[in-house]
């Protein structure tokens, strides 16, 4: 809680996460979303949450879809390669009504791509990318405020809506430090929700 001189945007989206009741993150490390996962072994433990690194991004989706069907807030993290092998499993979860947040952090490239090269490449992957006709939420943060309280309506708006929530940030933006306040959980005021 309180005023931080300087946060990145992925520790801010990972506290948001957790403000959110997000206890089960399942991930595979890939550029540039790597530190979701390294704050997120880091800070989900001390709430009683769960940290799994998957084998792959498909792992990732399908622990991530069954520990939200078991009951669990969860949530996986990738970039567009990963986010490319997570389509079969997003569409799974779009069409059983799985409460879930991915988050996309968008780079340049396929496959090995450029890893460090700012790209907003994956914005019709996002709502198109699966098999199906299905209406998907994406919210897409612009600064590192953003990335927390954007965090926290996904969170809450897959659960209201039952369904799949992706959070569309990119390079830049969560590897961007910024101040940010992080109110009390009791005053956080939630922008869509």
């Amino acid at each position: 809680m309180g005023r931080y001189s300087l946060m990145m945007g992925s520790e801010a989206l990972v506290r948001g996460a957790i403000y959110a009741g997000v206890r089960f993150y399942s991930g595979y490390p890939i550029t540039p979303a790597t530190e979701i996962a390294e704050y997120m072994s880091q800070l989900l433990p001390r709430v009683g949450g769960i940290f799994v690194q998957a084998e792959d991004e498909l792992a990732a989706i399908n622990m991530a879809i069954g520990a939200s069907v078991a009951g669990w807030k969860a949530m996986v993290a990738t970039s567009g390669p990963g986010f490319s092998l997570m389509q079969e499993g997003i569409g799974y979860a779009v069409n059983t009504e799985v409460p879930l947040v991915i988050v996309d952090v968008q780079r340049g490239g396929p496959s090995t791509g450029q890893p460090t090269l700012p790209s907003q490449q994956d914005v019709m992957q996002a709502r198109y990318g699966s098999h199906g006709s299905y209406e998907i939420i994406v919210l897409s943060p612009g600064n590192v405020q953003e990335m927390f309280y954007l965090t926290i309506d996904a969170v809450n708006l897959s659960e209201q809506y039952r369904t799949l929530v992706i959070l569309l940030t990119e390079e830049v933006t969560a590897h961007l430090w910024e101040k940010i306040y992080i109110p009390d959980p009791a005053n956080i005021q939630y922008s869509l929700t």
